[in-house]
């Protein structure tokens, strides 16, 4: 049977029906169900085989998550196929302008990548203060801190228990959201950065001074 979630993400009695993410949930199908979003191309390096097995687990929740994925890739057509085929709560998006609506919609963030740097979706995520869950590979956990739920690559099992304690535990999705807003205000700014690289230039092109 179905396990309810005690701690409903967003009630629909508490959403104004007239705000632009609550239209945009009744339009992807989300009005009184959690909605999970992941983006970027569907490749082998997101690790979207993963989220599908991770959703298969937590397809029996009440109510049932809908995980949308925006990207685009040559793996759209495997994954579509077994979207269908297992008849996952799973929507692929293809390519999308509006990733910070979607976000401002979402109740998780989902990063399930093998390997990322300083992934842009994350930052993203943690500006526009929605919880994310993420695989704790490369760059990510320094970027994040303490911020999001962290869990290992190639883990459905992991990945699934993590979303769905989420989903049942509202204080929990406040906290991460209150320790992103902080670890987003450390990050350095698209001026520190120019700053930073014109700094080691300068360094780079000094004249050297022969003794």
């Amino acid at each position: 049977g179905a396990t309810a979630l005690p701690g409903r993400p967003r009630p629909a009695a508490a959403e104004d029906p007239d705000r632009p993410s609550a239209k945009l949930r009744a339009e992807l199908g989300a009005t009184d169900r959690p909605l999970l979003l992941a983006v970027g191309s569907l490749d082998r390096h997101r690790g979207y085989d993963v989220l599908l097995d991770a959703a298969r687990r937590w397809s029996g929740l009440d109510p049932q998550p809908l995980t949308l994925i925006a990207g685009e890739g040559p793996l759209r057509r495997e994954l579509q196929q077994r979207i269908t085929d297992e008849e996952l709560p799973v929507r692929l998006l293809g390519l999308r302008d509006d990733v910070p609506e979607l976000l401002a919609a979402a109740d998780l963030a989902l990063l399930t990548s093998r390997w990322e740097s300083r992934p842009l979706f994350a930052q993203e995520a943690l500006h526009a203060r929605v919880p994310l869950v993420a695989t704790a590979v490369g760059g990510v956990p320094d970027l994040v801190g303490d911020a999001a739920a962290l869990v290992p690559y190639g883990d459905p099992r992991a990945l699934a228990d993590t979303v769905t304690a989420l989903l049942a535990d509202p204080e929990r999705r406040e906290q991460l959201t209150g320790r992103g807003i902080r670890q987003a205000c450390g990050w350095p700014t698209e001026d520190d950065a120019v700053a930073q690289v014109l700094s080691i230039y300068d360094e780079l092109t000094q004249p050297i001074v022969l003794l």
